[in-house]
């Protein structure tokens, strides 16, 4: 190679080396991959957004109805405005256990018997219903941080073989030629960790809260459904009084 060719080639107009640049420049299939990333971080995004205020309006509807219950007043009458509006967390599944119980002392006395069995049932499955709706989409975060490094890493090693395509092609090996596609190649890592490491964090953060949603709606249950089962046994009391 002519040294005053390697010279002129060295010195020529600068590679554009900005981001944008370097999307534009990058192979077509690199070009895939960084696209495929981005969509896939702003939709991490949307799901962490969404799910942040979700957990924030669950918990607050929760307090205030923990204190709407312990604050004495009538549970017919905390029902029946309950009735008026959707319900979630521990509303929802006060709301299922009343109009359980309200069904049974309207059928025959053998199903009020089983009513106990019945309302921990109910309970149970708007449990599982309610924290399959807080766990909704977070499957999503977790394929991102987990497939996001190889995706990008699977972009890196694409464009790291165009370039050396390139180089070879050139039969050019000065750092004006290599670098340029070595950050283009590099490029796609860095999105894909973009995109993985928020949905990684904020997926323990999001698993944390749902587990601790779960763990205070098991509490209520329990607590709930102990006080039905006193009120069924005096239930169950005063019919055998009458009956003797």
């Amino acid at each position: 190679m002519n040294p005053a060719d390697l010279v002129s080639g060295v010195t020529s107009a600068p590679t554009e080396v900005s981001l944008l640049g370097m999307f534009w420049s990058a192979h077509f299939v690199v070009k895939l991959v960084m696209i495929g990333l981005l969509c896939a971080s702003f939709w991490c995004w949307t799901i962490i957004v969404n799910k942040a205020r979700l957990f924030y309006r669950i918990q607050k509807d929760m307090d205030q109805f923990e204190e709407s219950f312990w604050s004495g007043n009538s549970l017919e009458d905390l029902y029946t405005s309950l009735l008026k509006k959707p319900t979630s967390g521990m509303a929802s599944l006060f709301v299922a256990a009343m109009r359980e119980w309200k069904r049974s002392f309207s059928g025959a006395s053998s199903a009020f018997m089983s009513l106990h069995s019945r309302i921990e049932k109910v309970l149970d499955v708007t449990i599982a219903r309610e924290v399959e709706r807080l766990e909704s989409n977070l499957l999503v975060l977790a394929s991102v941080a987990s497939a996001g490094p190889f995706v990008g890493l699977f972009g890196t090693v694409w464009g790291i073989m165009s370039s050396f395509r390139s180089i070879a092609a050139s039969k050019n090996t000065s750092l004006a030629v290599v670098a340029p596609g070595i950050a283009e190649a590099l490029f796609a890592t860095a999105i894909g960790l973009f995109a993985a490491i928020p949905a990684l964090i904020f997926y323990n953060i999001l698993q944390g809260k749902v587990a601790r949603s779960q763990a205070r709606m098991e509490s209520f249950a329990d607590e709930f459904s102990s006080i039905l089962s006193r009120q069924i046994d005096q239930h169950v009391a005063n019919e055998r009084d009458r009956a003797a």
